[in-house]
């Protein structure tokens, strides 16, 4: 019968499979879920009823008895001739008939489906492409374990409590929270029936298109690329789209979805490249005078209202005066952040070839339009951002705060120090541990009290250490303009009847600008982009002369000599803030030997030392400015719920 051919197709595909799996020394049957957790668990496991499933996390069997009959793809791979094959058969002539209806019994672990019964109509369901299957599910808890894996699976069932969406899969932290707040929906709201079908149907023509083009090939979950496109054209750009119009966006920024194949998906600049003398003949060979160079800086508040502005407009003026003769720099302004995709299409409409986003709140908006024009180098002022069409630039300013650590600790004669942070984003963290084990260097006693102008607002914050009798402080890393905010920043000594400015770091943006206008200029930045895969975190400090610190007069010379030894360390790279061991607040060993960390390590900073007497705050700890700016890059202890700190999360 033609129909028997069925068997014999799926018997090929699950002998294709063991012989491929053999060649890669894997394993070529089965996973048996009672060889990875205890069988007495299952006795233990939540019923959840009968729910339908989706049928590509259906990976195993519950035990070892039919392990032998299956390649891991669920293919059969027992012989034509045998009553398995029967047995195989009709049921996929009822299925084709009439369909699967009957549940099969399953367990479920850490978010993958193990059979107890119901192997071959799984088998079937998976050679017919079946999309879901209804089965009685029994789920067995994890261990409460720190792994990476239990955490992202912990993630998954607060969102699967609330939504019933059992398809969607992350493998980043914190993904189904921005999928919320993409959605607009709350974490602990529950989801009506007619939202969880608008969102299946979403979902099932994305991964459609996704799977069309090439995500069968990678690694990538459907989840993680929906997540990316999100970040590119938002929610709502996704939910109205059809089928084609996803695929064709999907092409202009398939290598943000490549990107997390990498096995490391971030390339840092420590320093700028050299910078490209023009050859004799090149001098020659030029006649007319080569345009200017229209470059854009896109401001969300007035300069006069914050001093990171500030600090960056006086960057540009300086860039514009070096560079007078070769680039023209224009501001656009966009205070109200809906209006922002608009202003970066308007700031290319004016002919503008480089955009600099100055802050992480952008990035959004910086990352669409880089989509959108692939011949416009678009930059945004973050870090750890590891987005493909966006290059991101930033500071070590964690140089200069080990510095004002040294000052500190060796000023202070109890040792009681204050430090105010804004927020708690990649590289925040760092300056903060620079600047205690910089004070720990200088008085082994030290001990650091941390602050959040992002929890408390900068004034409060800075009284709050002042009600501690904590008179050294380093406060925020620019000055601020607003009425609440008005006071110094830097190092100080905060005495009962005056406050004494120290010393203060310095960001050199107008150093910073000219060396990347010029590598932009000779297309050093384009020719780096080519010849990597990854993206691009141009992370420059003290060598590169865009760090820097300023002592104000009440310094004592000596302390002015003392701190110029370590810049001076630092700018020669003979020294380093985080030379291992050191111990973070948990007691926990970071190194082993006197070694250097990496500055992959030092980004990726999400632990305190342990001279620090506080915390990292969590999401709803914030204020919306913090909330939004750690959303799109902050550590991940800043982007849990407050009661998932405490650990009372579902």
């Amino acid at each position: 019968m033609q129909q028997e051919l069925y068997y014999k197709e799926a018997l090929r595909l699950g002998q294709k499979e063991v012989r491929s799996k053999t060649a890669e020394k894997k394993h070529p049957y089965l996973p048996v879920l009672d060889d990875i957790v205890p069988p007495e668990k299952a006795l233990t496991g939540i019923r959840l009823g009968v729910v339908q499933i989706p049928v590509w996390f259906i990976v195993g069997t519950k035990t070892a008895g039919r392990v032998n009959a299956f390649a891991s793809n669920f293919m059969p791979i027992l012989d034509e001739s045998t009553e398995f094959a029967d047995k195989w058969e009709a049921l996929y002539r009822s299925h084709i008939r009439e369909g699967i209806r009957e549940p099969i019994k399953v367990y479920e672990y850490l978010n993958r489906y193990y059979v107890e019964e119901g192997n071959k109509r799984v088998s079937v369901l998976k050679y017919c492409g079946a999309y879901s299957v209804p089965a009685d599910v029994i789920r067995i808890m994890p261990d409460n374990t720190d792994s990476e894996e239990v955490k992202r699976y912990l993630e998954f069932l607060e969102f699967n409590r609330y939504s019933k969406i059992n398809f969607v899969e992350f493998s980043e932290h914190g993904a189904y929270r921005e999928l919320l707040r993409a959605m607009g929906k709350p974490y602990d709201e529950y989801w009506s029936i007619e939202e969880q079908r608008r969102f299946s149907g979403i979902f099932y023509y994305f991964e459609k298109a996704y799977l069309e083009i090439g995500g069968d090939k990678l690694k990538t979950t459907v989840g993680d690329a929906m997540i990316s496109y999100i970040r590119v054209y938002g929610y709502a750009d996704m939910a109205n789209a059809g089928e084609s119009e996803i695929r064709i966006n999907l092409k202009k920024m398939w290598e943000e979805i490549t990107l997390k194949e990498a096995d490391s998906a971030i390339e840092i600049k420590v320093d700028p490249a050299k910078e490209k003398k023009p050859s004799v003949l090149s001098k020659v060979l030029t006649i007319t005078k080569p345009d200017k160079m229209k470059v854009a800086y896109i401001y969300d508040v007035v300069p006069e209202k914050s001093g990171w502005i500030s600090d960056h407009e006086t960057g540009r003026r300086y860039v514009q005066t070096v560079l007078g003769d070769k680039i023209e720099t224009s501001v656009y302004l966009c205070e109200d952040e809906a209006d922002l995709p608009d202003t970066l299409e308007q700031a290319v409409k004016d002919d503008n070839k480089l955009l600099f986003t100055v802050s992480p709140r952008m990035l959004q908006a910086a990352l669409h339009t880089a989509v959108e024009h692939p011949d416009v180098v678009v930059m945004n002022c973050s870090l750890n951002i590891s987005h493909r069409y966006v290059r991101t630039y930033y500071t070590r300013m964690y140089e200069a705060k080990f510095i004002l650590g040294v000052l500190a600790g060796s000023l202070s004669q109890s040792g009681r120090l204050g430090y105010v942070c804004d927020y708690p984003i990649y590289g925040q963290i760092a300056g903060i541990n620079a600047f205690a084990l910089g004070a720990q260097m200088a008085n082994p006693h030290a001990k650091v009290f941390l602050e959040w102008s992002s929890v408390k607002g900068a004034k409060e914050a800075a009284l709050s250490l002042n009600r501690q009798h904590i008179h050294f402080i380093s406060s925020q890393d620019a000055s601020r303009f607003s009425q609440d905010d008005r006071h110094s920043f830097g190092l100080s000594h905060v005495g009962p009847d005056k406050t004494d400015l120290l010393a203060v770091p310095v960001w050199k943006w107008g150093v910073y600008y000219e060396k990347i206008l010029r590598s932009v200029m000779d297309n050093t930045i384009r020719s780096e982009y080519v010849n990597t895969s990854r993206a691009l975190n141009y992370y420059w400090g003290m060598s590169a002369g865009v760090v820097d610190i300023e002592y104000a007069p009440a310094l004592p010379l000596a302390s002015r000599r003392f701190a110029d030894f370590f810049r001076d360390s630092l700018i020669h790279r003979a020294a380093t803030p985080f030379l291992t061991p050191f111990y973070n607040q948990s007691g926990e060993i970071v190194g082993s030997r006197q070694r250097e960390l990496s500055l992959e390590q030092i980004i990726n900073m999400d632990y305190l030392v342990d001279n620090v007497i506080g915390s990292i705050p969590t999401y709803d700890e914030m204020t919306d400015v913090g909330r939004k700016t750690v959303e799109t890059a902050g550590v991940w202890q800043s982007k849990l719920k407050a009661n998932e700190k405490e650990g009372t999360a579902s």
